[in-house]
């Protein structure tokens, strides 16, 4: 059987680097759009995984399209794995990462348990890309969790933060050219493109002026972002599917030389994969150390300057307004029946649009954007989301929610 995953040319890592750009910004702007929450919109992805996954495994040889297609899709079902725990289960980031390091630690070991190999030039059969498949969906969601948890340890822009991921992507190919095992340091770099193109997609798509704590780009938005994104790849894959560059029709045997190196050599860069682990937790430490910008305090939002009612959302597109009423008032409305999970629902959903229209939103009116934001945090407070403290009583809630409603105009 044909070897079922590209030849790994400067090629695959461009193309990987845009996918994993299109699985920030594209997860960000489709919970957007569909306004149906984090979770609604995980399983939807995690549908469309499954039948893209599936045309995959049926083809017989690699083919460029329905490949990169299936990266594509798994990039952003992996980015909402992440982001569900993240910010619907508050959990914190460093534990995400731990349990997606143990996670592929294991997908790693059955699969070489069964197989006897974990060489990308080896996936010729079932089992083998079902685990290669496995595997790049959880370095998917490991490589979220500890993108931005580098991002909350350093406080770091999205800009500033893409050198970090770049450096190590840098230092991880000067090894292997050193004589690093190939299987160890493709991985190595494959899960690192993960927050450098997750780095790259936030620095596009966030505005260029913003609250303390909040970060700095080039305002393109989640939308451009994507579609830039997607157009590259579309183009590169074009490109690949006519001149065939990234095509091996070879089997196993004939890249055993690519897994048989240098004991000796191997040994000595093992040894600088462990010294680069090193400097990059003591970087972390050392910048987490010192003193930066981090998440504006619960109780500075409520000081934002009050606005005359609907004064706020003015310079805001009426449809994204009105997106934002409907759920506020469902949830309203819940509260009012007694329905408290259905309200509890309504406003979870409310902060997900809000959140994901953060990136269009505020470069429009910094200003209005601040007192919706900090009228929306009050309402959250209340439903205890985003909180430590319990629900409060529906009045509370109805009292916050008719606030925001008022605000909106």
């Amino acid at each position: 059987m044909l070897n079922k995953v590209p030849e790994v040319t400067i090629w695959f890592w461009v193309i990987k680097i845009l996918c994993t750009t299109v699985g920030e910004s594209f997860a960000d702007w489709i919970n957007m759009k569909l306004g149906v929450g984090l979770v609604n919109t995980a399983w939807i992805f995690t549908a469309v995984f499954v039948v893209v996954l599936a045309i995959q495994l049926r083809l017989k040889r690699y083919v460029p399209f329905p490949y990169w297609l299936t990266v594509v899709v798994v990039s952003v079902t992996g980015t909402l794995y992440t982001d569900i725990l993240t910010d619907q289960l508050n959990v914190p980031l460093w534990i995400s990462s731990a349990v997606f390091s143990v996670l592929l630690a294991v997908v790693f070991g059955v699969w070489w348990l069964r197989e006897r190999t974990l060489s990308i030039h080896s996936v010729t059969t079932l089992p083998r890309e079902s685990f290669y498949w496995l595997a790049v969906l959880v370095t998917f969601a490991l490589g979220t969790a500890t993108g931005d948890w580098t991002l909350e340890l350093t406080g770091w822009s999205p800009g500033a933060s893409v050198l970090l991921p770049l450096g190590l992507i840098a230092a991880i190919t000067a090894l292997w050219k050193s004589g690093a095992n190939p299987v160890l340091s493709f991985w190595l770099a494959y899960i690192l493109t993960r927050p450098l193109g997750a780095n790259i997609g936030d620095w596009l798509a966030s505005p260029k002026v913003a609250q303390p704590g909040e970060p700095t780009g080039l305002a393109l938005g989640t939308f451009t972002t994507s579609l830039i994104f997607l157009g590259l790849i579309l183009a590169t894959v074009v490109y690949l599917t006519v001149t065939r560059s990234d095509v091996t029709e070879t089997y196993e045997a004939a890249h055993a030389a690519h897994a048989t190196g240098d004991p000796r050599k191997e040994r000595v860069a093992l040894a600088g994969f462990g010294l680069l682990a090193v400097a990059t937790t003591g970087l972390l430490v050392w910048a987490h150390g010192q003193p930066h910008v981090g998440p504006a305090p619960e109780a500075d939002n409520t000081s934002a300057v009050q606005m005359a009612p609907g004064q706020a959302v003015k310079k805001f597109p009426p449809a994204k307004v009105s997106a934002l009423r409907t759920l506020a008032s469902t949830s309203l409305k819940d509260a009012r029946s007694g329905n408290a999970k259905g309200a509890h629902a309504a406003a979870q959903s409310l902060r997900d649009l809000w959140d994901a229209d953060q990136a269009s939103l505020q470069p429009l009116d910094n200003t209005g954007w601040t007192s919706i934001d900090a009228q929306m945090d009050q309402v959250l407070k209340t439903f205890g989301i985003d909180h430590s403290n319990p629900p409060m009583s529906p009045a509370q809630q109805e009292k916050e929610l008719n606030a925001l409603l008022t605000d909106m105009g």
